[in-house]
């Protein structure tokens, strides 16, 4: 595996799943919409891409895996195929770095959170004047906590059933195409992408660097689609990103192989974002001082809100956490699954609940109408 070209591939390819999960939670954020779980689409999508590319025998067959075996079955034949994907920097690009942050665990407890706490927000209004970056109206109080109970169970049940089903869904869609998936050429990939990628990726990030730096404010423009609302958290959410993607990847590389039936680098990766993710969360909705550092300024809130999107979305995964949940066998992918789940959500309740039931939480400065 050469490292140099994997970690280019992550970099590059981080950018595109943040950019394009932010992009499918604003689109799938709108008055009628039937599911009000903000990355629940994202998810769904970086799964099914997850299953497809796990589940692909034509793509990355290069002339390694073509040597014929003696007495080799089909079911050898397809585990040698995947173990040689496995080590070619693009499919670690395309499965670690844009599925893994297309999809996102720790935005996925917090929904689960929110449900709990009555607080998953309700696109109410015209289309124009809804946004993920601006103040929305909190749902009807419940009556009762089995309310709440019903809207954790509904929200649970959605993400993990969708997302297992279209990990499954991609590998038969895989399955059904193999006859017409073409074959990447290696020389191609090998000579011209992976050298490329590596300049690619670093220019990419000094590019985005140098945008949050360097762009001036916008005037005053009086609609919440603005770039004065979203330019900030996007872009710093692109900037976070590639860290809480390298780090997902060697926690996984480096504790993922000590217990074969409990994957502990995604476990480790998602708790620790889910735990940042609270923590950050809590900073921008707490009430202090526009003077005080973190959620009190509105670039402070930007950049508060970049490292959820960017740095835990990309640290935490959702794909990764599917597949594995289906590779194990039974008893442990319920283990690893209800531990997973139980672990980030008691991490949330403990963060954001103790501040949300004592003190209460405020709308974060930059979501707040006066500062467009």
């Amino acid at each position: 595996m050469r490292m140099p070209y994997v970690i280019s591939y992550l970099i590059f390819f981080s950018f595109l799943g943040t950019l394009l999960r932010m992009v499918i939670e604003s689109l799938t954020f709108y008055p009628g919409a039937p599911v009000n779980i903000s990355v629940i689409w994202a998810n769904v999508g970086g799964c099914f891409i997850m299953g497809f590319l796990s589940e692909d025998q034509g793509l990355f067959r290069f002339k390694e895996v073509d040597i014929q075996v003696e007495h080799e079955d089909d079911g050898q034949r397809r585990a040698r195929v995947t173990a040689h994907k496995k080590t070619i920097p693009l499919y670690i690009g395309l499965t670690t770095g844009f599925c893994g942050c297309l999809t996102s665990f720790s935005t996925f407890i917090r929904d689960l959170f929110l449900a709990l706490s009555n607080g998953l927000s309700v696109p109410v209004g015209p289309y124009s004047d809804v946004s993920l970056f601006a103040a929305a109206q909190d749902a009807p109080k419940a009556p009762n906590g089995g309310f709440s109970f019903m809207a954790i169970i509904a929200v649970l049940f959605l993400e993990v059933g969708l997302s297992t089903f279209s990990i499954k869904l991609g590998a038969h869609t895989a399955v059904f195409l193999s006859s017409w998936t073409p074959r990447l050429p290696q020389w191609w990939l090998e000579r011209i992408v992976n050298p490329c990628m590596i300049p690619l990726a670093t220019l990419s990030w000094i590019a985005l660097i140098c945008l949050v730096a360097l762009l001036p404010r916008y005037a005053l423009d009086p609609t919440l689609w603005s770039a004065e609302i979203w330019r900030g958290p996007v872009l710093f959410a692109l900037v976070f990103s590639p860290v809480g993607c390298l780090a997902r990847f060697f926690l996984s590389l480096k504790l993922n192989s000590r217990l074969a039936a409990f994957p502990l680098g995604t476990f480790a990766a998602n708790i620790s974002g889910t735990a940042v993710l609270g923590m950050a969360y809590c900073l921008q909705h707490s009430s202090i001082s526009a003077a005080s550092l973190g959620g009190g300024s509105v670039v402070g809130c930007q950049v508060l809100q970049g490292i959820m999107d960017g740095f835990c979305g990309c640290l935490t995964t959702v794909s990764t956490w599917a597949l594995e949940l289906i590779d194990l066998r039974p008893r442990h992918a319920y283990v690893y699954g209800i531990i997973s789940v139980v672990v980030a959500f008691c991490l949330l309740v403990v963060e954001i609940g103790s501040l949300k039931w004592t003190r209460g939480l405020e709308t974060p400065i930059c979501f707040s109408a006066s500062t467009i």
